[in-house]
Protein backbone atom coordinates (compact mmCIF):
# COMPACT_ATOMS: atom_id res chain seq x y z
CA UNK A 1 0.00 0.00 0.00
CA UNK A 2 3.02 2.41 0.03
CA UNK A 3 3.03 3.63 -3.35
CA UNK A 4 -0.52 5.08 -2.56
CA UNK A 5 -0.75 8.33 -3.22
CA UNK A 6 -1.10 11.01 -0.09
CA UNK A 7 -3.93 13.13 0.57
CA UNK A 8 -2.44 14.69 3.48
CA UNK A 9 -3.23 14.39 7.27
CA UNK A 10 -6.71 13.52 8.56
CA UNK A 11 -7.76 13.76 12.24
CA UNK A 12 -10.84 11.35 13.19
CA UNK A 13 -12.24 12.10 16.73
CA UNK A 14 -13.89 9.27 18.38
CA UNK A 15 -11.62 7.06 16.66
CA UNK A 16 -10.35 4.49 19.38
CA UNK A 17 -13.68 1.81 18.48
CA UNK A 18 -16.92 1.39 16.57
CA UNK A 19 -17.54 4.61 13.28
CA UNK A 20 -14.41 6.32 14.28
CA UNK A 21 -11.77 3.01 13.58
CA UNK A 22 -13.93 2.58 10.78
CA UNK A 23 -12.87 5.57 9.47
CA UNK A 24 -9.24 5.86 10.40
CA UNK A 25 -8.72 2.64 8.06
CA UNK A 26 -10.66 3.56 5.33
CA UNK A 27 -8.97 6.94 5.19
CA UNK A 28 -5.41 5.37 5.49
CA UNK A 29 -6.41 2.97 2.57
CA UNK A 30 -7.28 5.73 0.15
CA UNK A 31 -3.80 7.73 1.61
CA UNK A 32 -4.14 10.02 4.40
CA UNK A 33 -1.74 10.05 6.95
CA UNK A 34 -4.11 10.06 10.46
CA UNK A 35 -3.94 11.88 13.66
CA UNK A 36 -6.48 9.91 16.06
CA UNK A 37 -8.32 11.38 18.85
CA UNK A 38 -9.93 9.40 21.62
CA UNK A 39 -10.11 8.95 25.85
CA UNK A 40 -8.78 5.85 25.54
CA UNK A 41 -4.72 5.83 24.71
CA UNK A 42 -4.93 2.02 24.64
CA UNK A 43 -6.70 1.37 22.23
CA UNK A 44 -5.74 4.38 19.87
CA UNK A 45 -2.11 2.91 20.11
CA UNK A 46 -3.42 -0.69 19.29
CA UNK A 47 -5.18 0.70 16.03
CA UNK A 48 -2.69 3.29 15.01
CA UNK A 49 0.08 0.16 14.96
CA UNK A 50 -2.18 -1.89 12.92
CA UNK A 51 -3.07 1.04 10.38
CA UNK A 52 0.77 1.92 10.03
CA UNK A 53 1.69 -1.72 9.18
CA UNK A 54 -1.62 -2.00 7.02
CA UNK A 55 -1.02 0.81 5.43
CA UNK A 56 2.37 2.56 5.94
CA UNK A 57 0.97 5.54 6.72
CA UNK A 58 1.81 8.08 9.41
CA UNK A 59 -0.39 7.84 12.65
CA UNK A 60 -0.17 9.77 15.72
CA UNK A 61 -2.24 9.71 18.67
CA UNK A 62 -3.78 11.94 21.20
CA UNK A 63 -5.26 11.13 24.29
CA UNK A 64 -8.35 13.70 24.80
CA UNK A 65 -11.02 14.06 26.97
CA UNK A 66 -13.47 16.32 24.52
CA UNK A 67 -15.83 17.27 28.12
CA UNK A 68 -12.35 18.64 29.20
CA UNK A 69 -12.23 22.05 27.98
CA UNK A 70 -8.53 21.74 28.61
CA UNK A 71 -7.92 18.72 26.39
CA UNK A 72 -9.86 20.28 23.92
CA UNK A 73 -7.49 23.32 23.28
CA UNK A 74 -4.87 20.92 23.49
CA UNK A 75 -6.14 19.04 20.46
CA UNK A 76 -7.23 22.53 18.62
CA UNK A 77 -3.46 23.94 18.65
CA UNK A 78 -2.17 20.69 17.51
CA UNK A 79 -4.55 20.57 14.73
CA UNK A 80 -4.77 24.09 13.82
CA UNK A 81 -1.03 24.51 13.74
CA UNK A 82 -0.60 21.10 11.24
CA UNK A 83 -0.59 22.90 7.68
CA UNK A 84 -0.95 18.75 6.42
CA UNK A 85 -4.32 18.74 7.76
CA UNK A 86 -6.70 18.19 4.97
CA UNK A 87 -9.74 16.13 6.29
CA UNK A 88 -11.62 16.47 10.02
CA UNK A 89 -14.23 14.08 11.17
CA UNK A 90 -15.93 14.68 14.12
CA UNK A 91 -17.57 11.89 15.38
CA UNK A 92 -16.91 11.63 18.88
CA UNK A 93 -20.17 11.99 20.80
CA UNK A 94 -21.96 11.08 23.92
CA UNK A 95 -25.44 9.74 24.06
CA UNK A 96 -28.05 8.63 26.71
CA UNK A 97 -31.77 8.62 26.68
CA UNK A 98 -32.42 10.65 29.51
CA UNK A 99 -35.28 12.78 30.49
CA UNK A 100 -34.39 16.26 31.46
CA UNK A 101 -35.99 16.38 34.79
CA UNK A 102 -34.10 13.93 35.70
CA UNK A 103 -31.09 13.96 34.00
CA UNK A 104 -27.73 14.08 35.55
CA UNK A 105 -27.12 17.78 35.00
CA UNK A 106 -23.03 17.36 34.65
CA UNK A 107 -23.75 14.12 32.32
CA UNK A 108 -26.23 16.33 29.91
CA UNK A 109 -23.27 19.27 30.33
CA UNK A 110 -20.67 16.79 29.11
CA UNK A 111 -22.76 15.52 25.75
CA UNK A 112 -23.28 18.98 25.33
CA UNK A 113 -19.29 19.57 25.56
CA UNK A 114 -18.87 16.34 23.35
CA UNK A 115 -21.69 16.97 20.74
CA UNK A 116 -21.63 20.88 20.31
CA UNK A 117 -18.85 22.61 21.95
CA UNK A 118 -16.36 20.22 20.47
CA UNK A 119 -17.47 19.66 17.24
CA UNK A 120 -17.35 23.56 16.79
CA UNK A 121 -14.14 24.66 18.50
CA UNK A 122 -12.16 21.91 16.31
CA UNK A 123 -14.22 22.78 13.12
CA UNK A 124 -12.59 26.02 14.10
CA UNK A 125 -9.67 25.58 14.40
CA UNK A 126 -8.65 23.29 11.27
CA UNK A 127 -11.47 25.96 9.12
CA UNK A 128 -9.03 28.74 8.10
CA UNK A 129 -6.08 26.46 6.87
CA UNK A 130 -8.55 24.83 4.76
CA UNK A 131 -10.13 28.09 3.21
CA UNK A 132 -6.08 29.00 2.79
CA UNK A 133 -4.89 26.13 1.11
CA UNK A 134 -8.27 25.73 -0.59
CA UNK A 135 -8.55 22.11 -0.24
CA UNK A 136 -9.69 19.71 2.19
CA UNK A 137 -12.74 18.22 3.56
CA UNK A 138 -14.69 18.79 7.47
CA UNK A 139 -17.33 15.40 8.33
CA UNK A 140 -19.53 16.20 11.20
CA UNK A 141 -21.51 13.13 12.26
CA UNK A 142 -25.11 14.05 13.18
CA UNK A 143 -27.88 11.74 14.04
CA UNK A 144 -30.99 10.49 12.14
CA UNK A 145 -32.23 11.86 15.66
CA UNK A 146 -31.74 15.74 14.86
CA UNK A 147 -34.99 15.08 13.45
CA UNK A 148 -36.70 12.81 16.00
CA UNK A 149 -36.70 13.33 20.37
CA UNK A 150 -38.21 10.43 20.94
CA UNK A 151 -34.53 9.49 22.80
CA UNK A 152 -34.09 12.25 24.74
CA UNK A 153 -34.13 15.89 24.04
CA UNK A 154 -30.78 16.80 25.02
CA UNK A 155 -29.02 14.60 22.64
CA UNK A 156 -31.41 15.13 19.83
CA UNK A 157 -30.59 18.53 20.51
CA UNK A 158 -27.09 18.32 20.09
CA UNK A 159 -27.68 16.36 17.02
CA UNK A 160 -29.75 19.25 15.45
CA UNK A 161 -27.45 21.45 16.27
CA UNK A 162 -24.81 19.42 14.48
CA UNK A 163 -27.12 19.38 11.14
CA UNK A 164 -27.71 23.09 11.43
CA UNK A 165 -24.43 24.10 12.24
CA UNK A 166 -23.17 21.92 9.23
CA UNK A 167 -25.72 22.95 6.58
CA UNK A 168 -24.62 26.90 7.57
CA UNK A 169 -20.55 25.57 7.16
CA UNK A 170 -21.76 24.21 3.89
CA UNK A 171 -22.81 27.40 2.36
CA UNK A 172 -19.99 29.49 3.78
CA UNK A 173 -17.42 27.72 1.99
CA UNK A 174 -19.29 27.25 -1.16
CA UNK A 175 -17.14 28.26 -4.35
CA UNK A 176 -14.05 27.14 -2.15
CA UNK A 177 -12.10 24.12 -2.83
CA UNK A 178 -13.25 22.86 1.01
CA UNK A 179 -16.18 20.16 1.00
CA UNK A 180 -18.58 20.65 4.49
CA UNK A 181 -20.52 16.86 4.78
CA UNK A 182 -23.07 16.15 7.75
CA UNK A 183 -23.82 12.30 8.07
CA UNK A 184 -27.05 10.90 9.31
CA UNK A 185 -26.60 7.84 10.82
CA UNK A 186 -29.53 5.37 12.09
CA UNK A 187 -29.14 2.96 14.60
CA UNK A 188 -25.13 1.65 13.98
CA UNK A 189 -23.86 -1.61 15.81
CA UNK A 190 -21.12 -0.01 17.64
CA UNK A 191 -20.47 0.21 21.28
CA UNK A 192 -21.93 3.92 21.76
CA UNK A 193 -25.28 2.01 22.52
CA UNK A 194 -23.97 0.02 25.78
CA UNK A 195 -21.93 3.55 26.80
CA UNK A 196 -25.20 5.14 26.21
CA UNK A 197 -26.95 2.78 28.57
CA UNK A 198 -29.13 1.35 25.62
CA UNK A 199 -29.47 -2.41 23.93
CA UNK A 200 -29.47 -2.07 20.49
CA UNK A 201 -30.65 -5.90 20.47
CA UNK A 202 -34.12 -4.90 21.34
CA UNK A 203 -34.28 -3.07 17.62
CA UNK A 204 -35.50 -4.52 14.99
CA UNK A 205 -32.08 -6.41 12.64
CA UNK A 206 -33.66 -5.09 9.92
CA UNK A 207 -32.91 -1.18 10.96
CA UNK A 208 -29.57 -1.96 12.36
CA UNK A 209 -26.73 -0.75 10.05
CA UNK A 210 -23.15 -2.07 11.08
CA UNK A 211 -20.40 0.39 11.32
CA UNK A 212 -18.39 -0.26 7.82
CA UNK A 213 -21.72 -0.26 5.84
CA UNK A 214 -22.22 3.22 7.22
CA UNK A 215 -19.08 4.94 7.09
CA UNK A 216 -18.22 3.54 3.03
CA UNK A 217 -21.92 5.18 2.50
CA UNK A 218 -20.59 7.74 4.00
CA UNK A 219 -17.29 7.88 1.99
CA UNK A 220 -19.44 7.65 -1.17
CA UNK A 221 -21.64 10.75 -0.63
CA UNK A 222 -18.61 12.80 0.56
CA UNK A 223 -16.72 12.12 -2.99
CA UNK A 224 -19.82 13.47 -4.89
CA UNK A 225 -20.20 16.32 -2.93
CA UNK A 226 -23.16 15.56 -0.99
CA UNK A 227 -23.77 18.06 1.84
CA UNK A 228 -25.70 15.59 3.77
CA UNK A 229 -25.34 12.21 3.63
CA UNK A 230 -27.98 9.11 4.73
CA UNK A 231 -26.49 6.28 4.55
CA UNK A 232 -29.75 4.25 4.86
CA UNK A 233 -31.88 6.50 2.98
CA UNK A 234 -32.79 4.83 -0.21
CA UNK A 235 -34.82 7.14 -1.74
CA UNK A 236 -32.71 10.33 -2.19
CA UNK A 237 -35.58 12.34 -3.77
CA UNK A 238 -37.13 12.07 -0.12
CA UNK A 239 -34.09 14.19 1.53
CA UNK A 240 -34.87 16.80 -1.30
CA UNK A 241 -38.44 16.92 -0.63
CA UNK A 242 -37.78 17.48 2.96
CA UNK A 243 -35.61 19.80 2.62
CA UNK A 244 -37.64 22.15 0.15
CA UNK A 245 -40.77 21.55 2.44
CA UNK A 246 -38.99 23.00 5.30
CA UNK A 247 -37.26 25.94 3.32
CA UNK A 248 -41.16 26.38 2.50
CA UNK A 249 -42.25 26.22 6.04
CA UNK A 250 -39.17 28.53 7.15
CA UNK A 251 -40.62 30.69 4.75
CA UNK A 252 -43.87 31.01 5.75
CA UNK A 253 -42.97 32.06 9.63
CA UNK A 254 -42.45 36.26 8.04
CA UNK A 255 -45.31 38.78 8.21
CA UNK A 256 -45.67 42.51 9.24
CA UNK A 257 -48.27 41.18 11.84
CA UNK A 258 -49.84 38.21 13.74
CA UNK A 259 -51.49 35.63 11.97
CA UNK A 260 -55.26 35.78 12.10
CA UNK A 261 -55.25 32.29 13.80
CA UNK A 262 -54.28 34.66 16.83
CA UNK A 263 -56.34 37.03 17.02
CA UNK A 264 -57.79 38.25 20.62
Amino acid sequence: MSGQANKGTAVVTGASSGIGAVYADRLAGQGYDLVLVARRADRLEELAEKLRYAYDRKVSVISADLSNDDDVRRVEQAISADDGVTLLVNNAGLGGQQVVATADADAAERMIKVNVVALTRLTRAVLPGLLARNRGAIVNIASVLAFDSSFGGIYSGTKAYVVNFTEALHREVAGTGVKVQVVLPGATRTDFWELAGSDIDQLPKEIVMNADDLVDAALVGLARGEAVTAPALADAAKLDTFLGARQAFYGSLHADKRAPRYAA
